[in-house]
């Protein structure tokens, strides 16, 4: 409103209100009547005072005087106002301006600069209202700050990740660019905290940041005099200081503010931002739209109909509010607010400008949310019936206790139950912790009514605490002879492990007592890892227990669940001691490289405290909630490699390696164990079947190739079903299974010759490899994929065979070390600069990876460049260097144990794996030749001893 008594004051009110009425009754914003008294009255300046706008005329005339309107803007709209300022200047204060009353509240269409409030769910979509709840100092400082110079405005924007709980932003990646301008109608300012209530308006669009002090007006000073003075001087400034000056101060306070954040080493957070509005795109209301929106009404009316929580509130606005109905612009936020959505599907709502696809992702969440309350009524529907039906049984129950008692047919069996508790623990040695908490159960028990759930709960907990073995033991077996004669009469070779037990048996016999251990076994599968465990627990007369921690991700496992839960139990551990009935029993936790991790926790960290040996002896049961001491228990792991098992786990475990077997260690056991064990199993005796040597060899060589014995015994057990089968049904006394049958018992073999290539051609190299199954043998193939072209191209190499990155990296450097070879030694050679090469290696489903393959590929290249097969049986690993050096590897045990499997004479390693090398038993390094290089050069003068060559063509 204006308040005006003279002419010129008619003047500016004319003006302004046509300004509104063109703008179809919103309320202008500031720079819009600005430019409106500019193009109207000679307006040549304007000077910004705190909040108001005062505006200076060209000169004297009958409608304007210098310095003698304004505009000021505030919290509930705009006034207008005229006050009693001179020529020399605008009024002293802004309080100096007559009395003005407040204008129709409103929002300004433009409201470029925007605080930033980031908000992780539940998006604020236009007209609707939000309680927001900032704890931020600086934004809480900030909001006040605005609510204070009248500016009560902010933008709302979602977070891109859910997770993050921060109120403030640092970086604006981190939020969505399109939110919403809000309106804050009420700040409750708690101290620590500030409680807004917002209204959503407008969709709007971030267009760049904005530094907090950019939007700040200057501040108030304490003393109003001098305030009063520094005013003067900030709104005259403009009028009397020239464009340059102007200019150099700018550029002064532009300096020392980026002085002022270059010293900030923390990055500003993203207090400020600037916007603009967007719009929807036009649409037309045809038929698709308006099918659209009747959809929507339907289903929002069906979901009312199901879910009272939005009965009340949604049909009133619906029946008050016509327009929200049949706007589609309007409905479409109604709809998407109304659903339960994923954050990220809202959003895809905020940000649709095109009105029907808007419609469409609303309906869609529409009908998620109409389905969800189908399934919550049906859900509560079945849930109150149950809930009827358990109190009618509860009703029953309890008359019928009453008749029992009132006839004296109900027996008390509390007495008999803490008897029963008491006997267990009566010849136990038992903690005074665990007596007491004994105690107080029993005292507890007493008072509770039988038919209760807390009764149950205690009378469980009672049951596994008193059947925990306190202070039970059973006598080991400290004989040396005995333990050794046990272990060698199950198990053929693993002298690693049995001479460890044997040692740990001599410690015990020296000590007199025995402590707990935890060893850990690694090695291929099927080598007999999980057996050796229970010969190791007959060897010490010691109970065994076994539980598998394999693809295990509830700590719960490990530790047992809290007492308090439905169906709790206590953890692996606890069960075993129970089970065993003996405080050092043998623990065989297997697979503990498999160990898994999920929301529940993470079991691995879970067994740190289980296995190590200072912190076991009172170890924690979530269930039992009393120190057990485990320090008793020999505690044996297995896993099949250890890269896998976490450091820390692996630090508390003494690892012992076990290989995998050679064809004569197979033989033998498969001898002395493997064969008497399934005949037994079979109902067989020596008198029905016998298996020859030669057969077994031809078992071993042609059908079972693998590293552990367990594929072994399933062919030696089809040989001894099919013969008892034969026996059965022919009345045969007698088979007698040799090298010439052994295919009608077994079938065709698998590998019908030793290797691949029985002589190995140019380009082709058998190489050496590691793999959890254990080494294996596998050739590079090389070979010119197409004839150079005339035109000189650089030749290029093709890699197939399912290779891992490293795999491929390691060809890529082979190629450049064979090209610098080759350029060095026979520059004429240019085989391996021009042709286009193709690398293959063998059995292509199976993923291959790793770096030890370098030296075989330099080899298989420079074979091919010089068309000369490399020395027949040979094999060999290494990692290459772009250098050409040979760099150690790994698994060398189990890649001799493959060369010499196969068939191989001679093998080349790096020298750095000599000691590994040397560590091997004889009858594995027997019939080798084996050659330690350093560099591809040696390797060279090993694989073409002629050194005799003729380039490919």
């Amino acid at each position: 409103m204006i308040l005006a008594n003279s002419l010129w004051k008619s003047h500016v009110v004319r003006h302004c209100q046509q300004f509104i009425r063109l703008r179809r009754g919103y309320h202008a914003s500031v720079s819009s009547i600005l430019t409106t008294l500019s193009r109207n009255s000679n307006v040549s300046d304007k000077v910004q005072l705190r909040n108001t706008y005062y505006i200076k005329s060209t000169g004297r005339s009958s409608n304007l005087f210098q310095w003698d309107k304004g505009v000021q803007v505030c919290s509930i709209g705009y006034r207008f106002y005229v006050n009693k300022g001179t020529e020399e200047g605008p009024p002293q204060d802004e309080y100096d301006a007559q009395p003005h009353l407040p204008a129709t509240v409103a929002v300004p269409e433009v409201w470029p600069h925007l605080p930033v409030i980031a908000i992780s769910r539940n998006i604020v979509f236009p007209r609707f209202i939000k309680l927001i709840e900032i704890t931020n100092p600086q934004l809480m400082e900030l909001i006040r700050r605005k609510v204070k110079l009248n500016q009560p405005y902010c933008g709302i924007f979602l977070k891109k990740n859910e997770e993050n709980e921060s109120e403030v932003v640092s970086n604006l990646n981190d939020i969505y660019k399109v939110g919403v301008f809000a309106q804050i109608h009420e700040m409750q300012d708690l101290g620590d905290r500030i409680r807004l209530v917002v209204m959503a308006h407008r969709r709007i669009q971030i267009t760049g940041q904005l530094f907090e002090f950019d939007d700040d007006p200057p501040p108030k000073e304490e003393n109003e005099e001098k305030g009063r003075r520094n005013r003067r001087k900030k709104s005259i400034a403009p009028t009397v200081k020239s464009a340059d000056t102007e200019k150099k101060v700018t550029e002064t306070e532009k300096r020392e503010s980026e002085e002022k954040v270059s010293k900030e080493a923390k990055p500003e957070p993203v207090l400020m931002v600037e916007v603009e509005n967007i719009i929807h795109n036009k649409f037309r209301q045809n038929e698709e739209v308006k099918a659209l929106t009747q959809e929507v009404i339907k289903t929002i009316r069906d979901i009312i109909s199901l879910n009272p929580l939005y009965r009340d509130s949604l049909q009133q606005m619906m029946h008050q509010g016509q327009r929200v109905v049949d706007n589609p612009v309007y409905l479409s936020d109604l709809g998407a607010a109304l659903t339960a959505a994923e954050p990220h599907e809202l959003q895809e709502v905020l940000e649709e400008l095109d009105i029907p696809k808007r419609l469409m992702l609303t309906l869609s969440l529409l009908k998620k949310e109409y389905e969800l309350s189908k399934l919550q009524q049906k859900i509560g529907r079945e849930v109150e019936e149950k809930v009827k039906q358990h109190h009618r049984k509860y009703i029953l129950q309890e008359q019928l206790k009453v008749i029992k008692k009132e006839l004296g047919l109900e027996k008390e069996d509390k007495d008999a139950i803490a008897e029963k508790f008491k006997e267990r623990i009566k010849n136990k040695t038992l903690p005074k912790a665990v007596q007491t908490v004994i105690e107080e159960e029993l005292s507890k028990l007493s008072f509770l009514e039988n038919h209760s759930s807390e009764f149950n709960v205690t009378r469980n907990y009672l049951d596994w605490l008193t059947s925990i073995p306190w202070g039970v033991r059973t006598e080991e077996n400290l004989n040396i002879e005995r333990a050794k004669e046990i272990l060698e009469e199950d198990h053929y070779g693993m002298e690693d492990i049995k001479k460890r037990i044997l040692e740990f048996i001599a410690v015990s016999q020296l000590k007199g007592s025995t402590q707990g251990k935890i060893l850990c076994f690694h090695g291929p599968p099927g080598v007999g890892k999980t057996s050796i465990a229970r010969s190791i627990a007959r060897a010490l007369n010691r109970e065994y227990f076994r539980f598998s921690v394999g693809g295990m991700t509830d700590v719960a496992e490990i530790k047992g669940h809290r007492r308090t839960y439905v169906g709790a139990m206590p953890g692996k551990v606890i069960q075993c001691l129970k089970k065993t009935r003996t405080e050092n029993p043998l623990v065989l936790i297997d697979e503990v490289d498999k160990i898994g991790k999920g929301y529940q926790g993470d079991p691995s960290s879970a067994l740190l405290e289980l296995l190590d040996p200072e912190q076991n002896a009172n170890f924690l049961d979530h269930y039992l909630d009393v120190p057990v001491d485990l320090s008793k228990i020999l505690f044996i792991c297995t896993a099949n490699v250890t890269e896998t098992i976490p450091e820390p786990l692996r630090d508390r475990m003494e690892m012992i390696e076990m290989s995998g077997y050679v064809a004569e260690e197979k033989l033998a056991i498969a001898k002395q164990y493997l064969v008497p064990q399934v005949k037994s199993l079979c109902g067989l005796k020596d008198s029905n079947i016998k298996i020859d040597d030669s057969a077994l060899t031809l078992l071993i060589k042609n059908y079972c190739r693998e590293s552990g014995v367990r594929n072994l015994q399933k062919h030696i057990e089809k040989v001894v079903r099919k013969v008892a089968y034969k026996i059965v049904k022919d009345e045969t006394k007698f088979v007698e299974v040799t090298k010439d049958n052994l295919q009608t018992f077994v079938g065709k073999p698998m590998f019908t010759q030793e290797r691949m290539y029985p002589q190995t051609p140019p380009g082709v190299v058998m190489g050496l490899a590691w793999t959890a199954m254990g080494g294996s043998t596998l050739y590079i193939e090389t070979t010119k994929k197409r004839p150079p072209t005339d035109k000189e191209v650089e030749g290029t190499l093709e890699l197939t065979g399912h290779l891992g990155e490293v795999m491929k990296e390691s060809a890529k450097i082979a190629l450049t070390v064979a090209r610098n070879y080759m350029r060095k030694v026979n520059p004429d050679n240019r085989f391996l600069d021009i042709n286009h090469i193709h690398l293959h290696v063998p059995e292509g489903a199976t993923p291959k990876d790793g770096p030890s393959a370098g030296c075989t590929i330099v080899t298989a290249l420079l074979s091919l460049a010089r068309n000369q097969p490399i020395r027949q049986n040979c094999a060999m690993t290494g990692e290459i260097s772009l250098m050409g050096k040979i760099l150690p590897v790994g698994g060398i045990k189990e890649k001799t144990i493959a060369a010499k499997r196969t068939g191989v004479d001679c093998i080349i390693l790096p020298e750095e794996n000599k000691k590994d090398y040397n560590d091997l038993p004889k009858y594995i390094t027997e019939g080798l030749e084996v050659h330690f290089v350093n560099n591809i050069e040696q390797v060279v003068q090993i694989v073409f001893p002629n050194n005799q060559q003729t380039a490919s063509k």
